[in-house]
Parts: structure tokens; C-alpha cells; sequence
């Protein structure tokens, strides 16, 4: 039985227990120039403390076109590397692994924040929008339709996610996470009901994971081999003719030829249909693409400290992303260490917070 809390090591990494933040668009860059601030600080340090083992932090674009509202991070110039790097030297200070989750989001860019109070939809160019990239100039419903992404344009977006990964490393950041999920660019093109390009970049299977291999490739070149490479996947559309578990499973088996340490399963995010949604809905999907040999972390709907041991029981899932429980609770790992009984001593409390304890 693998524990909760114990530790996971993903080649020279080793994680202190197996409970993950995922990331999770904030859309608090007030300034629009991609840079976190101190609210990141903030956000990320407090769940640091609270005991997550690795901290993925949100969705930054690779290019200021990658990002998916203006008030998103980026990863694309060294001001914004210099600010990552200082949250993660503090979430190492309390214990914890950090990473960030790369991105292009393709035609599902340039809208207005997902925040209470705001409008909904594209945002126009005279009010800092962009023009968006898509495999074709289908648009997602909603949004103003994007252009066609060139050969050229491909090809600056793979490097993009290099120097992306470049500076993350030298920002001291423990791993990184490719994000081909959610219906944003790289999944976009794996998706077989908006990718209809007829060129080595559509088709079929093997022409519609190309782009998402040919960056994992690139960017496992500059990426230390010290640290690990993960990749968030959406592995089901819900809807027939769309990207499968089994396209997942096959996917997960090229991802590790290719050197991806961990794929984190997730689900949804391109076509706009009714998915199934009740607490560890998405569970079963990971331990489908588990069969494809690479580890997997689980999330959806993970809520307390038994539901997510049971999860990591049988040992087929490594470890356990809590997203929206997280933003409820910072502390959440150590809720869930009382949960199981585990002494206090032996749970991840911040010294500063042990009077604090359940």
C-alpha cells in the first residue's frame, strides 16, 4: 500500500509526500505583463507551508500570445523567470517541490478574466487582446475564430516551450508540466474533432500527436536530466469520435520513449458537452492511462484525506493532485494526515503552525 504521505522520487527529485497541487489560473497579473507578483508569492507560500510535497504552479504562457487572458503569468522573457524563481526558493524553504505548467492556448486565448464581474468572451484587440492560432480557423464556440497556425508559426511555438524550459531551470524550479490538455493548443491539434489539418500535423493519430512529440522531444533536450518532465493530458473528450482513454494509453507509451516522468490525467476542456461530474470522476480515467507505463497523478473532485488514500491503495496511481479543496484550504495535506489518524508529528506542519494542529 503506498501512503499518502509517502515520499516520491521522479529521477533526482524527490517529493515529500504524494499530495500535488495542480495549477489553476489565477488571472492576477494586473499589469498584463505576465510577471507574477505578490499575490502569487502569497498564494503559492501559503500552500507551501500548508504541506503540499510539489506545487505546480498555473498556466504560463510561453509566448504573450500563449497566455489565456491578459491577466495570465508568462514564461517567455527574464523578468518573469527572476519573479518565479523567488517563489520557488521560498516554497523550497518550507519543504516543497515547485514547477510550473507550460502553455500555448491556442484558440481558446485571449478572453476576458474568469473572474467574478467580468464580461465573458473574446477580448478585442483595442482593449489587449490578440489574434489567436488554431489547427484550422475553426472557432470554439463563443470566441472570435483564430487563424490557421503556419509551419512557421508551429515552429516557433515548439521553441517557445524550449526557451521556456530553459529559464525555468536556471529559475531553480524542480520540474516542469507541458499542458495538452483542456482544449488548448497542443490538445487542439491531438483532437480529432477541431484538428481536420491535412498536413504532417493532422490526419491521423500520428500526424495529431506530432507537435505535442516533437516539443516533449525539444524540450527534453535542454531540460536536465536530473529533473523531471511531466505532461497534464485531457484523456477523454466525452463525446464519441473524439480523443479516447485507449488514444491516451497509446499516447502515454510515446510520452515515455520520449523521457515524460509523470502524466498528470485530466479531462474535458475542448468541445462543449455534458461530462459526468461526482467526487474521483476523473480516477478511472487515470488508471486507464496508466497502462501505458508512465506514472500517474489523479485529480477531480479529491476532497478528503480517506478518499485520496484509498485512491493511492493499490498503488496504480503515484500521486494525488487537490485543486479546488486547495483554494478552500491551504492546509489541506495536513486535514487529511488528521483525517487518516497520522500523528501530528508526522505530517508536514510549517514549525510555525504546530500550535495549530488538529
Amino acid at each position: 500500500m503506498t501512503s499518502l504521505f509517502d515520499p516520491l522520487t521522479l529521477r533526482g527529485l524527490t517529493v515529500r509526500n504524494r499530495v500535488f497541487l495542480p495549477p489553476m489560473c489565477t488571472y492576477q497579473v494586473e499589469a498584463g505583463d505576465g510577471v507574477p507578483t505578490d499575490w502569487h508569492l502569497v498564494h503559492y507560500g501559503a500552500r507551501a507551508a500548508g504541506g503540499f510535497g510539489l506545487i505546480i504552479a498555473e498556466a504560463a504562457g510561453v509566448l504573450p500570445e500563449g497566455r489565456i487572458t491578459p491577466g495570465c503569468t508568462g514564461f517567455w522573457n527574464d523578468a518573469q523567470a527572476e519573479a518565479w524563481a523567488r517563489i520557488a526558493r521560498f516554497a523550497h524553504s518550507q519543504g516543497a517541490a515547485f514547477g510550473i505548467q507550460l502553455q500555448h492556448s491556442g484558440r481558446k486565448g485571449s478572453v476576458y478574466r474568469d473572474l467574478p464581474g467580468q464580461p465573458s468572451g473574446s477580448v478585442p484587440l483595442a482593449e489587449g487582446g490578440w489574434e489567436t492560432v488554431g489547427p484550422t480557423d475553426e472557432a470554439f464556440p463563443g470566441l472570435a475564430a483564430p487563424r490557421v497556425a503556419t509551419l512557421a508559426d508551429i515552429a516557433a511555438i515548439k521553441q517557445a516551450f524550449v526557451d521556456a524550459a530553459v529559464r525555468a531551470d536556471h529559475a531553480g524550479l524542480d520540474t516542469i508540466q507541458l499542458h495538452a490538455a483542456h482544449g488548448y493548443l497542443l490538445f487542439q491539434f491531438l483532437s480529432p474533432l477541431c484538428n481536420k489539418r491535412t498536413d504532417e500535423y493532422g490526419g491521423d493519430f500520428a500526424g495529431r500527436t506530432r507537435l505535442l512529440l516533437e516539443t516533449v522531444a525539444a524540450v527534453r533536450e535542454v531540460w536536465p536530466d536530473s529533473k523531471p518532465l511531466m505532461v497534464r493530458i485531457s484523456a477523454s473528450e466525452w463525446v464519441d469520435d473524439g480523443w479516447s482513454a485507449e488514444d491516451s494509453i497509446e499516447l502515454a507509451k510515446l510520452l515515455g520513449g520520449l523521457g515524460v516522468d509523470m502524466i498528470d490525467v485530466s479531462s474535458g476542456g475542448n468541445i462543449i458537452t455534458k461530462i459526468p461530474s461526482y467526487p474521483g470522476y476523473q480516477v478511472p480515467l487515470a488508471r486507464e492511462v496508466a497502462k501505458g507505463g508512465v506514472p500517474v497523478s489523479a485529480v477531480g473532485q479529491i476532497l478528503d484525506g480517506p478518499q485520496a488514500q484509498e485512491i493511492l491503495d493499490d498503488g496504480v496511481i503515484a500521486a494525488v493532485s487537490i485543486g479546488r479543496a486547495a483554494l478552500r484550504d491551504p492546509g489541506w495535506p495536513v486535514r487529511a494526515g488528521h483525517e487518516l489518524g497520522i500523528d501530528y508529528q508526522q505530517l508536514p506542519y510549517s514549525p510555525s503552525y504546530v500550535r495549530g494542529r488538529f
